[in-house]
């Protein structure tokens, strides 16, 4: 891939997913992310790892057409390389992949991988990335911020060919998934999704709670398109209504 850095790597990596990476439980997946981006954009991609390989290292993969269990690392956890910068969040048990100046040629698949040592196979996530002037999935904005108690709305965009696939807003890091409607979470906040059936559906978090923070997928069909939410404070005077306590921010 032109513009970066590659270190050639035979990985005997299995095809490994968290589904609930919180509870420390790791699942098995045949099933790989697929983003269309645009060209020229830049893309930030979240990778959940279980808490027992905080100490491990973390690196972002090229495997397109490549030998079986072959891949080309780009960039190694904390660092960056040419046009890509891995970083590593320990405290939240994930690592960011940011892809800048994207091009046509990016197109082909990647791992999110943890590095194991030994005669172990390192574990990793594969995500199937192309790029395109016109993305067939995309979002108005891909990092957003709301208040605690507030609410917050992203506008998920995708092409005509998707039009009858099924909607979905997902939460990264333990695949919880909500459709079209009105879903109540478990932390007191509301899940509002609709479809204009005209190449865009809505998704608005009402009630937002600190723990609603962090990374979710817009996604239609196999489609999917990552954004970050942040929560902060609410404002002074606030009466914030969470599960089993009331608050008062003073």
């Amino acid at each position: 891939v032109k513009g970066w850095t590659e270190t050639s790597k035979i990985v005997f990596a299995q095809n490994k997913v968290w589904s609930n990476v919180s509870a420390g439980i790791e699942s098995w997946s045949w099933s790989s992310r697929q983003l269309s981006l645009q060209s020229g954009g830049t893309v930030t991609i979240p990778c959940h790892y279980n808490m027992k390989y905080i100490q491990h290292k973390k690196y972002w993969c090229y495997d397109a057409k490549a030998a079986f269990n072959y891949c080309k690392i780009l960039a190694y956890g904390n660092t960056t390389k040419g046009r890509v910068t891995v970083t590593d969040y320990p405290a939240q048990s994930l690592f960011t992949v940011t892809m800048r100046d994207l091009r046509s040629g990016d197109t082909g698949m990647y791992w999110c991988a943890v590095e194991i040592e030994g005669l172990w196979p390192d574990v990793k996530e594969d995500i199937y990335i192309t790029v395109k002037s016109v993305p067939d999935m995309s979002v108005e904005e891909s990092s957003v911020s709301g208040q605690e108690g507030g609410s917050v709305s992203v506008q998920c965009l995708y092409s005509a060919g998707h039009q009858n696939e099924l909607k979905q807003w997902c939460r990264s890091k333990d695949q919880r998934c909500y459709t079209v409607g009105r879903t109540d979470t478990s932390q007191n906040s509301a899940v509002q999704i609709n479809d204009d059936g005209r190449r865009s559906f809505s998704v608005e978090m009402s009630g937002l709670q600190k723990s609603d923070a962090g990374w979710y997928w817009c996604k239609t069909g196999d489609l999917q398109v990552p954004v970050h939410l942040s929560v902060s404070d609410a404002p002074p005077g606030t009466i914030v209504w969470s599960f089993c306590k009331i608050r008062l921010y003073a």
